[in-house]
């Protein structure tokens, strides 16, 4: 397998090619939590009006009867009227579409935004529900037996890892 990309380079990127998209009535979400972490660098490199908004999805999961809650639950976090906006909803690395299908049902909950537009930071593909980001850094193959993550060190710095799925 080749080496994977560069995710800082990746959110560079995805900054740039945002910036056209974005307008009075954008707002971004990012889904905890390494959507939130690549949010938080978008959000800041597009200089949006409307703060950064987090959602933690454990409650709105297809499968939190059998999985229950994370071991650090994070509180979701909505500080703006969705009503109207151009949603922006981040997301790390999109697999199923189970995870931005429970963050949109999450997000009607606070309201009907005018659109939603998924963006990813890496899409190793696998969908299981008809969902397709709009704005994507990366597509990346992932071996069998294989998980895609994306890490945060001490410095803050974001990088691209496989490890074993569970």
């Amino acid at each position: 397998m080749a080496a994977l990309p560069d995710a800082e380079a990746l959110c560079a990127q995805l900054a740039a090619a945002l910036r056209e998209r974005v307008g009075p009535a954008s707002a971004m979400v990012g889904i905890h939590t390494g959507g939130a972490w690549v949010a938080e660098r978008l959000h800041a490199a597009l200089g949006l009006k409307e703060p950064l908004g987090l959602l933690d999805i454990a409650f709105y999961r297809d499968d939190y009867d059998r999985k229950g809650l994370a071991r650090d639950p994070k509180r979701s976090k909505i500080p703006f009227d969705v009503a109207g906006k151009d949603l922006l909803l981040v997301d790390d690395v999109l697999y199923t579409g189970r995870t931005v299908r429970a963050a949109m049902n999450e997000l009607f909950d606070y309201g009907r935004p005018r659109s939603i537009a998924l963006v990813v930071l890496a899409d190793r593909g696998g969908r299981q529900l008809p969902i397709a980001a709009q704005h994507c850094g990366a597509r990346i193959e992932v071996p069998a037996g294989k998980k895609l993550r994306l890490r945060r060190n001490d410095r803050g710095t974001l990088s691209l890892e496989l490890e074993r799925a569970a």
